[in-house]
């Protein structure tokens, strides 16, 4: 089996020079290239042609969920593993929902983080259903006896929580809907104190749950 082709973005030199010395020894991986942005990592997609991007999602002007959108719609055939520090749902969803196989932490250790990259890869592995079942774990739970306070949210509301349970940004939100991005982050506000919710991964949560769908 030919190795697969690893193409490493990170705008972080120290973090791409990490992620090299994990993979430079292990026969399955060959590391055609680095790229330190976004648009560096769709030129590099062109020319290096790679089969996997481990992708950092915190990267200034274009981040790694924008970047791994752009990606599948021109390379649909490569895949993507998002790098970061943490393991936010809302990110997951994102990631997954714009085409990722899957979400590594930076933080893993070797060994197993070899090991999940491996399985990722795999197409019958069981860590896509892993990641599935986390997503759908997170997103019912605590929430059932909420339905009834949709019936208290406004029309924008109703738009603004269909936005979040997509992944949006409160600048893409804005963007949508023509407003400001404080107005959004006011009405954000307003619906984690009318439904009762701590932060904005229930509040997706919560949308997915209820299968919000923006009014056209």
């Amino acid at each position: 089996m030919k190795p697969y082709r690893i193409l490493i973005v990170d705008d972080h030199p120290l973090a791409r020079k990490a992620v090299r010395s994990l993979l430079e020894d292990e026969p399955a991986y060959m590391i055609v290239g680095e790229a330190s942005s976004g648009q560096e990592a769709l030129e590099a997609c062109e020319s290096l042609k790679p089969d996997v991007v481990l992708l950092d999602i915190h990267m200034p002007v274009m981040n790694g969920l924008e970047t791994t959108r752009y990606i599948k719609q021109k390379y649909a055939h490569i895949k993507i593993v998002i790098l970061s520090v943490s393991d936010a749902v809302t990110d997951l969803f994102t990631a997954i929902k714009n085409g990722a196989q899957g979400y590594l932490l930076k933080n893993m250790d070797a060994a197993e983080w070899l090991n999940y990259l491996g399985a990722l890869l795999q197409e019958d592995s069981d860590i896509p259903k892993m990641i599935a079942d986390k997503l759908f774990y997170r997103f019912k739970t605590g929430l059932s006896d909420k339905e009834p306070l949709l019936n208290l949210l406004t029309p924008r509301e109703h738009d603004i929580l269909a936005l979040v349970s997509k992944g949006d940004t409160n600048r893409q939100i804005a963007e949508t809907l023509i407003i400001a991005e404080n107005t959004v982050k006011n009405h954000i506000k307003n619906l984690l104190e009318k439904l009762s919710l701590d932060n904005r991964v229930q509040l997706a949560a919560f949308a997915v749950k209820n299968q919000l769908q923006r009014n056209k």
